[in-house]
């Protein structure tokens, strides 16, 4: 088996094992691990060949787009309290503590290296976390906290990496440079993604080509990460500045239906490929990282699970007086915040701390050598420490986390979001009566078509939640809808005898296939509407 080979064993298992992971009610992220760690053993596997600056660029920014598509700048705002708690305070104390630990476990690695060591396992993955959150129901608060704390915590990790590092290889080291690079990597990161933000913005509507936007929005998150690194800011604010620009109501034009539907579908396929070989290629790496531990077990496995410990227990005692004083302040203040609102959450929040594809590719990008030409002190012991974290807290907590949840009893507010769900189907029925109205004054309308108009209207908030309407009201809508089905079906029934015969009619002598092929377009498009 060659390198193209592996690639697309590793996309087809990123597909396979969606579907199972659902039925064996576990995460598909760590099915991969698992996947990826038994290729590993296999003879004929090659070891991968992916340089380790390249892992970072390519990797994370299509994930953090998707990931941060999904939130908005209203809920960071909201919860900024908490994120700067577990996405900047957290980290910082996790990298210390974990320095201190490894320095004293680990004889010959001096101070800079290990607190690389420390910034590497401190950030809990985005992808890993939120994936694996949003699959067990639980409370829209805790992912958003998990999704706000997955998302920024890499930003204060790598800023962290890189001055350790530097300070390991050129054996300089300078709090106020440190202090003035991690300001100056954020003020660029912001700057750099609201710029490409704008930018894709207006490319987009000038573009006005499903096909073409969908093409650019690729594009982007790599530009951002690319252009930031390149100017010295930081690649993965970058990114998440202009996802959340783009998600924006500002840069979001809400009559462009086909483009919404194709972007989230090319997304979605991105994500899980993406996904799928990330945390395939965590278990690939395993074999050559044990390989160059050597005779070093006994040594080693010891300070790995004092490391490991570290980590686990370090985020549990941050969390507990961290969400408690949350929770005072909470009541105190009337504050727009998302925290979680018992121990039971607070335990949950704690357990899926999963480390992931940023730890991994900053362990592989751990310099060979230092400047004078010497061997990075320690390197291998880095790296395998960095690995064990990795697969203990992905692994165990990951295959853990849904029993967990489930003896805690922590599940989401259905009762909220159906409130929510019926609040933004009256408001949905409003406009379009609103609407309506003004075309009323403008146009001169018939009865018959005011009065069918105006049942549209409430329609459309009755299709968003049965629940607007009471149970009389409620069954005549049903049989509406009914009505409308079996016609919708019929005429389904018809569009596909015309798509059957322009299909057959391709393969028939004389026929030019552009011309079939437009007709079978015009066509699914009519059978989209339908639908």
């Amino acid at each position: 088996m060659d390198q193209l080979a592996l690639v697309f064993a590793l996309l087809l298992a990123a597909v396979v094992m969606v579907p199972v992971g659902d039925r064996l009610g576990l995460p598909s992220p760590v099915l991969m691990t698992l996947f990826g760690g038994v290729l590993a053993l296999l003879p004929f596997v090659p070891e991968v060949e992916v340089p380790p600056d390249l892992i970072l660029p390519l990797v994370l920014p299509p994930l953090l787009y998707a990931a941060a598509q999904r939130t908005s700048w209203r809920q960071f705002t909201a919860n900024a309290r908490p994120i700067l708690l577990l996405a900047v305070a957290l980290v910082f104390v996790t990298t210390a503590v974990v320095a201190c630990v490894a320095e004293a476990a680990v004889p010959g690695l001096p101070w800079a290296a290990a607190v690389a060591l420390g910034a590497l396992v401190a950030p809990p993955d985005p992808v890993a976390a939120t994936q694996v959150a949003a699959r067990l129901g639980l409370p829209r608060r805790l992912v958003s906290i998990l999704e706000g704390e997955g998302l920024f915590n890499d930003i204060t990790a790598i800023t962290l990496y890189h001055v350790a590092i530097a300070a390991a290889v050129t054996g300089h080291f300078s709090l106020t440079e440190a202090v003035g690079e991690l300001a100056l990597v954020a003020v660029v990161g912001v700057a750099v993604g609201l710029a490409l933000g704008w930018a894709a913005n207006r490319l987009m509507t000038f573009l006005d080509d499903v096909t073409l936007q969908t093409g650019l929005s690729l594009l982007v998150p790599f530009a951002s990460y690319v252009l930031a690194e390149e100017l010295h800011g930081s690649g993965v604010l970058a990114v998440l500045v202009t996802a959340l620009f783009l998600a924006s109501g500002r840069a979001v034009d809400a009559d462009d239906v086909s483009g919404r539907l194709a972007g989230q579908t090319f997304w979605s396929v991105v994500d899980t490929l993406v996904t799928g070989i990330a945390f395939g290629l965590i278990g690939l790496e395993l074999q050559p990282v044990l390989a160059a531990v050597g005779g070093r077990w006994d040594e080693l496995l010891p300070a790995a699970g004092l490391v490991v410990g570290a980590v686990v227990v370090v985020r549990l005692l941050w969390l507990l007086p961290a969400s408690w004083l949350a929770r005072k302040l909470h009541q105190r203040k009337d504050v727009d915040e998302e925290i979680p609102m018992s121990w039971r959450e607070t335990i949950v929040v704690w357990w899926s701390g999963m480390r992931g594809v940023a730890s991994v590719a900053l362990a592989l990008a751990v310099p060979l050598t230092v400047e004078g030409g010497e061997d990075f002190p320690e390197r291998d012991a880095i790296l395998f420490l960095a690995f064990v974290v990795v697969l203990v807290t992905l692994v165990l907590q990951g295959l853990t986390l849904p029993w967990l949840v489930k003896r805690l009893h922590v599940r989401a507010d259905t009762a909220a979001e159906r409130q929510l769900e019926r609040e933004l189907a009256i408001r949905c029925a409003k406009a379009a009566k609103r609407r309506l109205r003004e075309i009323e004054a403008e146009e001169d309308l018939p009865e018959e078509i005011t009065e069918a108009l105006l049942r549209r209207a409430q329609d459309l908030g009755v299709r968003v939640s049965p629940e607007l309407v009471d149970e009389d009201r409620r069954d005549a809508h049903e049989q509406r809808v009914q009505r409308l089905r079996k016609i919708h079906r019929l005429q389904g029934e018809l569009l596909s005898a015309a798509r059957h015969e322009v299909v057959a009619a391709r393969n028939e002598p004389g026929t030019d296939p552009e011309i079939v092929d437009r007709v079978l377009h015009r066509l699914d498009v009519r059978s989209f509407n339908v639908n």
